[in-house]
This record gives structure tokens, C-alpha cells and sequence, in this order.
């Protein structure tokens, strides 16, 4: 099995160190960054498939680092987890509603890190083999609301709605299963693809972005 290529954007070093460590232990290429400059220029000349982007860099900060990869047609469906202290709530939620795919809190423990980076880059390329086969049903009619699952377009009142991607797997599951009740469990393991107990508020940020939106 191919490697899958990791950029890890942080300025502490021993956190890269350790990332590094483990990650190669477990069959990942890593590719490093110790600021938002330099995460750009390794994203540009290399081929990642995930990144672990810490929020707090100095110069170009995460959320902006985010933004850019967000607004790439070339990145904008690259898995990003974000890497957050435990006083960043803030900037965590500005991270999620800006397209992040997940985030893990530091202090953090390294199965969880890989858990985690494991079902997104599954999840990932589930939705991309779903792509590439001709379905049935590519299109959902609810109201005004108009989804296509193949190009990723959603239409709603007549106008284009830009979601971030993990958006709209959110929005298309919940509108194909119209009137089912889902817990934040079963939404976590079938958008994000892991089985997680804890303090996570990424369903709950997500939902609540969806609910501005539309």
C-alpha cells in the first residue's frame, strides 16, 4: 500500500517531532511546516493527501492558511484537521465554519490523531469512488432547495450556495433521509467516517453553519 503524504503545519517543534514520529511509524510520509508561508509553498510543490494544520502559527495564521486552501478549486476537498489549544474555542469554531473537516484539542493523544486521520482519508476516497459512478439519483428536490450529488452544486431559491465540503455531505444525508432523527454519533460516523466519544462540537458547528446558510 502507497504511502499517503502528510503536511503538518506547527511552530512547536517538539509537536512536529512527535507527529513525525509516529505518523512515519505508521506508514505516512510526512511533509513539515513551521509557518503558514511555509505550509503554502509545501502544499504548492508537493502532492498531499491530508493536513494537520495548527490554528496558532506565526505570520499567516491557520485560519488564513485555511482560507486559501478553501478557496483553491485544486484544494478545496483536501482533508484538513486542525490542531487546537484548549483556550482557542473560539478560533476552533471559526476554523470548522470555514470548512475544516475535524479538529483535535492539544494536549492530544496520538490514536486519535491517527483514528481520526484514518476514516477522513477513508471517507475521502469513499466519496470520491461515489463520484466517479453514474447513480441513479445524482439530484435531491426538497422545496426550493436543489443538491447534486455529483458536481456538488447546491441551488436553493435559485441561487448557488458554496458549502464547504464536509457541509454538504452533512446537508445531502440529512435531506435523502427527510424526516429521520439522527444523533450526533451516527452523523459523525457516517460524514466524518469514526467512532468518537467525547467533547467534540463538530456536528454541532456544522449543523448550526447549515442552519444560517439555508
Amino acid at each position: 500500500m502507497s504511502k499517503k503524504n502528510v503536511l503538518i503545519v506547527d511552530d512547536e517543534i517538539h509537536i512536529l517531532e512527535l507527529l513525525k514520529y509516529n505518523l512515519e511509524n505508521n506508514n505516512y510520509h510526512v511533509i513539515q511546516a513551521e509557518t503558514g508561508e511555509e505550509a503554502l509553498i509545501k502544499l504548492k510543490n508537493n502532492s498531499i493527501d491530508i493536513v494537520l494544520l495548527d490554528l496558532m502559527l506565526p505570520g499567516i495564521d491557520g485560519i488564513e492558511v485555511l482560507k486559501k486552501i478553501r478557496g483553491s478549486e485544486q484544494y478545496k476537498k483536501l482533508p484538513v484537521i486542525m490542531l487546537t489549544a484548549k483556550n482557542e474555542e473560539f478560533d476552533t469554531v471559526i476554523g470548522l465554519e470555514m470548512g475544516a473537516d475535524d479538529y483535535v484539542g492539544k494536549p492530544f493523544g496520538i490514536h486519535e490523531v491517527l483514528a481520526r486521520m484514518k476514516a477522513l482519508l477513508r471517507r475521502t476516497k469513499e466519496n470520491v469512488e461515489v463520484s466517479t459512478q453514474q447513480e441513479d439519483e445524482q439530484t435531491l428536490h426538497i422545496g426550493e432547495l436543489i443538491i447534486n450529488k455529483l458536481t456538488h452544486e447546491v441551488i436553493i431559491r435559485d441561487k448557488n450556495l458554496d458549502l464547504p465540503y464536509k457541509e454538504f455531505e452533512l446537508l445531502y444525508l440529512l435531506v435523502k433521509n427527510k424526516g429521520r432523527v439522527f444523533d450526533r454519533q451516527y452523523l459523525l460516523d457516517k460524514v466524518w467516517g469514526y467512532d468518537y466519544y467525547g467533547e467534540t462540537r463538530t456536528v454541532d458547528v456544522h449543523i448550526r453553519s447549515l442552519r444560517k446558510k439555508i
